[in-house]
């Protein structure tokens, strides 16, 4: 695979910062205090104590890469929120934006619009058979929150069930939907809402041994959790294909073939949370295809276009899609579909296409990520365990690998989360931007990055790693 990229011209520091200073027409210490002095003064961030945090600011990227105005490198091994699949400043994405903006910038979403058919031919065309219509969203948690009223619709029902260890969106039901202490704040906000658990073998709430035992156990809960509530009360189950943040959680061999079949046999919608995994972050065009099981409806975000204009959807089922043929489904956005975005997205298929994406994510996942993991858990008392897949994986620290007692607490903050920190900041110190959650470290870098610079990240992360091994009993 080749990546379009003028990286290697970005190597002189002098030159790096120069260039900066262009961009902004200001010498880069000016500069980025200039957007030090903005951020903190005006930009009220998402999740956070707004006086308790400093935002690093960020001059440029490229590829798999971006710069600080020190001109200090990073390898962005979280592709920014899992979304930059095709990196920063993919040439390709770029110009598709330019060209739609010079044509036509924008267009209501009830009049038709060549970028957006096309692009929702094209999602069609690689989605599960039986899968042909697409309704776009501005992003995952709305599409999210679309496909529950697609699903409250349907059938007539209220309830909608969703993992703990799971992060559906920040929305009023996608946030009552989340299964991770995001949610504790906005508790009720949408009450037709209920919990259960996942399968998760290393620290397995059914008491299993085996991936067999897991997914049995775990099915045998779900359907406990259905009984109980009522069948007739409830209008779908919604799953991530692999639990994103909360875990990097596999599903074991079975259980998404299980929840289609309680779903099928209590006349439930299986909604499919692809915002995170679809789009090749498996090395498959949607995560659902490596598992060999078909959901009503599958939400997707990010990956679709790398996030360069935002952009969500669900696509829908035809059984589902046919009940809105004569009933109005009660639901819209001013920027569905939104041309720039869909743009970005109809060039996203042809550099999949072009450049070998799946292939290379498939390669890189099973040659360099797994066997280099694998080889921490002999090196690395403070790893417990690695799991993944493609280009997405999580590395679980933790004091003890024979208590499994976690590197912090359950939501640690301050004091407690120290030794995470010290992790993050020795990533950082070697070239390497960090995807962390609670005691694990995630491997998401974009699609698009080398074999040269994968294996350099992973090298800067062992020796993070060192880091970690210090604070183990």
């Amino acid at each position: 695979m080749t990546v379009a990229t003028d990286a290697a011209a970005l190597t002189d520091r002098q030159g790096l910062i120069d260039r900066f200073g262009t961009v902004h027409a200001l010498p880069a210490p000016e500069a980025e205090a200039q957007v030090r002095a903005d951020d903190r003064g005006h930009v009220f961030h998402s999740w956070s104590a707004q006086a308790l945090i400093d935002p690093m600011p960020i001059a440029a990227g490229e590829g798999s890469t971006f710069w600080d105005y020190q001109g200090n490198a990073y390898l962005d091994f979280s592709s920014q929120l899992v979304n930059l699949n095709l990196g920063h400043q993919q040439p390709d994405l770029v110009a598709a934006i330019q060209q739609q903006a010079g044509r036509l910038a924008t267009i209501q979403p009830s009049i038709a619009n060549d970028v957006r058919g096309e692009l929702a031919r094209l999602i069609a065309e690689v989605s599960p058979e039986g899968m042909e219509k697409v309704f776009f969203t501005n992003g995952g948690a709305d599409a999210n929150e679309n496909a529950v009223r697609m699903a409250r619709s349907v059938t007539g029902r209220r309830k909608v069930l969703s993992m703990y260890r799971s992060y559906h969106g920040s929305t009023a039901t996608a946030i009552s939907m989340t299964g991770d202490p995001r949610r504790w704040a906005n508790d009720a906000v949408d009450t037709g809402t209920v919990r259960f658990f996942g399968p998760y073998l290393y620290r397995s709430a059914f008491h299993s041994t085996t991936l067999a035992e897991e997914s049995q156990r775990a099915l045998a809960h779900l359907e406990q959790v259905i009984q109980l509530e009522g069948p007739s009360t409830i209008a779908a189950i919604i799953i991530e294909t692999v639990v994103g943040t909360n875990g990097v959680l596999v599903p074991p061999p079975g259980y998404l073939q299980g929840v289609r079949e309680l779903c099928d046999r209590y006349g439930i919608v299986y909604i499919a949370d692809e915002v995170m995994v679809g789009f090749g972050r498996l090395g498959e065009w949607f995560g659902i295809d490596a598992f060999d099981a078909k959901p009503d409806l599958i939400t997707f975000a990010k990956g679709v276009n790398s996030g360069y204009v935002p952009l969500g959807g669900v696509v829908i089922s035809d059984r589902i899609a046919h009940a809105f043929d004569t009933v109005p489904f009660a639901g819209g956005l001013t920027y569905s579909g939104h041309p720039l975005a869909c743009a970005a997205g109809v060039a996203t298929f042809e550099v999949f296409r072009r450049d070998g994406i799946l292939e290379h994510v498939r390669d890189l996942g099973s040659r360099i990520v797994s066997p280099t993991l694998q080889g921490w858990l002999e090196k690395h008392p403070s790893v417990g365990e690695v799991r993944g897949q493609g280009l997405f994986w999580a590395v679980e620290l933790v004091r003890s690998a024979e208590t499994r007692e976690p590197l912090v607490p359950f939501n640690a903050a301050g004091a407690e989360a120290a030794p995470m920190g010290a992790f993050v900041a020795a990533a950082k110190k070697g070239g390497v931007w960090p995807f962390v959650h609670f005691n694990r470290t995630h491997i998401a870098p974009p699609l698009v990055i080398t074999e040269d610079e994968l294996v350099r990240g992973l090298a800067a992360i062992d020796v993070a790693l060192s880091v970690a091994d210090e604070y183990t009993d």
